[in-house]
């Protein structure tokens, strides 16, 4: 999810192809955790991502890697280039540095206990940011924390592995030669796979292509899908808080259920 306070813009820098991601009001930070987040990414050697060729408080240029229809491996070549990258595994859940979700601050304090990590470090500052905003009301938090409570029982142990953070569809970008890429990587951290499986079912979804490859390389439990509305629950409370009452509903749903 990009943040729309940014302005983006395709240029030349340098007698190359450039996008050029400009936000005059970014927290001072911003630009550099998309970097760090390319820079983590790319280091996997698993899918493409844009280089970071200008790095500055209020812009970040990266490299064009343009837009086109996907070819006809797009779908099996992005799947096998995913799992290769939730392979790589971390020590502990969390990044070396906080990031952001869209333009939202993501804490991605080192922990050793990815229940932990998820309740105290992603569903909670997201619900008390909406109730210090009149987006929830109490008994929303409250149903918040008795999930939280509950994550060691709704969610089966997983490794932290390293994850895209906010891949929904549109994170999952066509190049120009119709490969795929990974692009906005502000929220990337070692966190469980099953929960970037999810997001990526939230907004749309991959073919089935996508899916049977995916899991030829890196089998998943087979109910994963019924525990991804928890994990999406961050992204909805997100969404709640950066556009408003339309995400309400569907964070309620998700809280009625399993809280």
């Amino acid at each position: 999810m990009s943040s729309g306070r940014q302005q983006i813009s395709h240029t030349t820098y340098r007698n190359l192809a450039v996008v050029v991601k400009h936000w005059p009001e970014a927290p001072a930070d911003f630009f550099a955790a998309e970097a760090a987040g390319l820079a983590a990414l790319a280091g996997a050697c698993a899918m493409r991502v844009p280089r970071v060729l200008a790095l500055e408080p209020e812009r970040i240029v990266l490299e064009d890697l343009g837009e086109g229809a996907p070819k006809e491996r797009f779908w099996t070549t992005a799947a096998a280039g995913l799992a290769a990258q939730h392979a790589i595994r971390g020590e502990r859940f969390g990044f070396k540095r906080n990031g952001y979700c869209g333009p939202t601050p993501q804490s991605n304090a080192w922990t050793d206990d990815g229940w932990r990590f998820f309740a105290e470090h992603r569903l909670m500052p997201q619900a008390r940011r909406a109730f210090d905003h009149g987006r929830l009301d109490a008994d929303d938090v409250a149903a918040v924390e008795r999930l939280c409570a509950r994550l060691r029982e709704l969610v089966p142990a997983q490794p932290p592995s390293l994850l895209h953070g906010d891949l929904w569809l549109g994170n999952l970008h066509c190049c120009g030669d119709g490969t795929p890429a990974q692009i906005d990587a502000g929220a990337v951290h070692y966190g469980w796979v099953e929960s970037e499986l999810a997001m990526l079912t939230l907004f749309g979804t991959p073919p089935d292509a996508f899916w049977h490859a995916y899991v030829d390389v890196a089998p998943v439990a087979r109910d994963w899908r019924e525990r991804a509305p928890v994990y999406n629950l961050y992204h909805l409370l997100n969404h709640l808080n950066l556009f408003g009452g339309r995400y309400l509903e569907g964070a309620r749903e998700v809280l009625a259920r399993f809280a």
